[in-house]
């Protein structure tokens, strides 16, 4: 007798799940490594096929046991990417996917929760220091030769907002969570200070609605896979209210596979493409704005999308993978928690 979709799950089942994840995996592994290709003139995945003679596309092969090295570090991640996702889900079932459900949510909450720490940290030292600057106390207290330093946007870059940046990623293995609301709040306490300094004691410098903006677009763009998580984006039902929960759940799940994921890797592969994509540019050149007195962050905005694509995609496919659990347990619905007392 032909097995029912319960007892044996349809092809289509695992491979939406592989598709997913390593879709995830892969942006992680393009991201880096083509930041390597543009930053550092490494060969990457083209110039390394092009060595071993199995692409002709314009890349710069290795030249150096260097570049070897790396480029063959290069190579491998990108096979470990493919490999992995198969390494995590050998068998298919309800707990494969609540594993890859909330090992996927977690990969997107750690992203995330690493990009704010770095808003908040760069954006107050940033602006302390253009302060200090601009109002000509930076001399006084470190001297001129720091204070020329710190009108280059390379050296505020690699030797201020890079340390800062790694120190936000230590942050975010020791704490847990994002703090939306504390982003929000700042945004709104900078924005106070903006409309209070410029009525009431009639100052204001550049740096101060640069501050605004960066942590304007850190919380928008940072919000989105915790809101996917939570499901609380805004909805336009027009149809979707009056589907079934398999027709929503099929739904949502071809949705990702057909607009999200395309959108996301139409975003990376557009802006990482060459040295003069519209993300890579700013990012390898530490672009700044032409205002002296103001923040030295566009640049890092720019990266906004990095962080954006990333945390969508790892959320995505946890996104899927919940949708595919609920078709092994027939949808059945979720006990509620337990409540803790405090």
């Amino acid at each position: 007798m032909p097995q029912t979709p319960a007892s044996s799950p349809l092809i289509w089942k695992p491979v939406i799940l592989y598709i997913v994840e390593a879709s995830a995996w892969l942006a992680v592994v393009y991201t880096i490594n083509t930041m390597l290709v543009h930053a550092g003139d490494f060969p990457g995945l083209f110039g390394m096929l092009k060595a071993l003679g199995m692409s002709t596309l314009d890349a710069q092969p290795p030249s150096n046991g260097l570049h070897w090295a790396v480029g063959s570090i290069q190579l491998a991640s990108y096979a470990l990417a493919l490999i992995w996702p198969l390494q995590q889900n050998k068998s298919y079932g309800s707990q494969t996917l609540t594993e890859c459900k909330e090992r996927m949510s977690e990969c997107a909450s750690y992203i995330v929760a690493a990009a704010f720490f770095a808003v908040v940290l760069i954006g107050l030292v940033d602006a302390i220091i253009s302060f200090l600057r601009v109002e000509n106390l930076f001399v006084p207290l470190f001297g001129e030769a720091l204070d020329q330093q710190m009108g280059r946007a390379v050296t505020r870059g690699m030797y201020v907002q890079m340390p800062l940046l790694a120190l936000s990623f230590v942050l975010a293995l020791m704490l847990r969570g994002q703090a939306f609301v504390w982003l929000a709040s700042m945004v709104v306490l900078s924005e106070l200070t903006i409309v209070v300094s410029r009525f009431v004691f009639s100052y204001e410098q550049a740096f101060m609605g640069d501050l605004v903006r960066f942590w304007y677009a850190g919380l928008f763009l940072f919000a989105s896979a915790y809101t996917l998580l939570h499901d609380g984006h805004v909805r336009v039902d027009v149809l979707y209210a009056r589907f079934s929960e398999q027709a929503k759940a099929r739904t949502n799940i071809f949705g990702s596979l057909l607009l999200g994921l395309p959108l996301c890797w139409a975003i990376l592969l557009r802006g990482l493409w060459s040295k003069s994509s519209m993300i890579s540019s700013p990012l390898t050149n530490f672009e700044i704005s032409q205002s002296g007195a103001g923040m030295f962050v566009k640049y890092l905005m720019a990266g906004f999308l990095l962080i954006f694509v990333l945390s969508m995609l790892f959320q995505f496919a946890g996104f899927v993978a919940d949708y595919l659990r609920r078709f092994e347990s027939d949808f059945e619905p979720e006990e509620a928690p337990t409540p803790v007392a405090h």
